[in-house]
């Protein structure tokens, strides 16, 4: 007897195809795709995000993507509020939820659970985010590990978002952010039954397709979005958009577009890689989906969630 499942979740790594999957697979089973890749969270990115297009979004319903302002501190903790209520919704209309997306983070709210730190005053935010803007990144991080060396051992240097993050929640609390983070809170999914799946394509293939892809998006009109983004704060969760500090370099004008073309390829197949490496170390038990053909993969879903 096969059993009923909750809700399907499938990863892979960017530009692997998991959003046309996804789609197929909604329309398939009566589905609803639901956001789990955190920089597609963001309206004014759809194109360097790789967003699903409004034509792509007319064709089954679609969840959480482009509900954010980029110039909003969205954090995992917030997802978690937004992926409860998009469950509770793929409930109410009878559709079956679809988690699609490559942020490792948010796949952990879903199934594992994260920590409940406290809402942090914005008056400390402020503080905080002054005090990185008078001294830099290296100086806050240095601050940090006066203070909170256990968190700051954890955190590269160069992170601003990382850095002020354990910075104000130290500041607000007094108590580390590595201390706060063992104390995990329930999943997203708890007691449901899910199918889990990753797509595991080949590397030459996924390299491939990213650098075809960066190209679409330049014809596409990533240049023109990125100059909507100018000024971003650093320290902001969508300043880490890949392609966008090589599209704002074009625009200032620093480097030539062939140049700008190969640094943002080489970055988004080094987060590609680490992508993998997180599914692989912390989805082992996940089943792996290796074939190129979306439909040989959406028949291999329905095997087992039919």
């Amino acid at each position: 007897m096969t059993q009923r499942i909750d809700a399907v979740l499938i990863a892979g790594p960017t530009a692997s195809g998991k959003s046309r999957l996804a789609m197929d697979l909604a329309e398939s089973i009566g589905g609803i795709v639901i956001n789990a890749d955190s920089m597609q969270v963001y309206r004014e990115a759809r194109i360097l995000t790789a967003r699903p297009s409004d034509a792509d979004m007319a064709r089954v319903p679609h969840l959480l993507y482009g509900h954010v302002s980029a110039r909003e501190l969205y954090s995992a903790g917030r997802y978690q509020a937004d992926a409860a209520n998009a469950l509770q919704e793929a409930k109410i209309i009878g559709r079956v939820p679809i988690f699609t997306g490559g942020t490792g983070m948010y796949f952990s709210v879903l199934t594992e659970g994260i920590a409940s730190i406290p809402p942090i005053a914005a008056s400390v935010r402020d503080r905080a985010r002054k005090r990185l803007e008078k001294i830099g990144v290296a100086a806050l991080h240095a601050e940090l590990a006066a203070r909170d060396p256990e968190t700051a051992s954890q955190l590269r240097p160069s992170d601003p978002q990382r850095v002020l993050r354990a910075y104000e929640v130290f500041e607000a609390t007094g108590r580390p952010l590595a201390r706060w983070q063992k104390g995990i809170g329930r999943p997203v999914l708890e007691g449901l039954t899910l199918a889990k799946f990753v797509l595991d394509i080949s590397r030459p293939e996924l390299r491939s397709r990213i650098e075809t892809r960066f190209h679409a998006m330049m014809i596409g009109g990533a240049v023109e979005e990125a100059a909507m983004l100018e000024g971003l704060d650093p320290a902001l969760p969508a300043a880490k958009i890949l392609g966008l500090r090589e599209m704002w370099a074009l625009r200032r004008g620093d480097m030539p577009e062939t140049e700008v073309v190969t640094l943002a390829v080489s970055a988004t197949r080094q987060f590609a890689k680490r992508q993998m490496t997180w599914f692989r170390n912390r989805m082992a038990d996940w089943s792996r989906l290796e074939s190129l053909d979306a439909a040989d993969n959406v028949s291999a879903i329905v095997a087992q969630v039919a």
